[in-house]
């Protein structure tokens, strides 16, 4: 929450050191400007949460990735007529040598398949916070120029 916060304050909070002119119309772009920044910190704290999320998740799948390639690369050394089995709950099944290639290496495969997918996930909630946070400047430029 203190990361959170510190974040917050050093990517919102100088925006609000702006002056904002007062007069008769002062009180409800206060309240316009006050609801945006409630609004775009709700934001940026929800991004900032699913981007971690996204963070930890690759990191698993990388990890999982890297631990079927070597297990592939462990296999591949093994003789042909080598008998190997596959876990499965508390019993082994035996597998051809080809079988359990073909899981590994469609196991790899998953694993890409989905670290593109957070990736680009988490650069468009990034893009998103960013477009939030160049709404409110422009906003405050147009209320300075009034």
């Amino acid at each position: 929450a203190a990361h959170a916060r510190q974040a917050l304050q050093g990517s919102v909070f100088p925006l609000a050191s702006v002056a904002v002119p007062f007069g008769s119309m002062a009180a409800p772009l206060d309240l316009e400007l006050k609801k945006a920044f409630t609004e775009l910190q709700a934001k940026v704290l929800d991004t900032q949460q699913k981007v971690k999320l996204a963070d930890i998740q690759i990191e698993q799948l990388n990890r999982t990735k890297k631990h079927a390639h070597l297990t592939d690369a462990e296999i591949m050394n093994l003789s042909d007529k080598t008998r190997m089995y596959e876990g499965v709950g508390r019993m082994f099944i035996l597998q051809s040598k080809e079988g359990i290639h073909n899981q590994l290496t469609d196991k790899q495969k998953v694993a890409d398949e989905k670290i593109k997918e957070l990736e680009q996930r988490k650069s468009y909630l990034e893009r998103s916070v960013k477009d939030a946070e160049d709404n409110i400047r422009e906003m405050l430029m147009s209320r300075r120029a009034q």
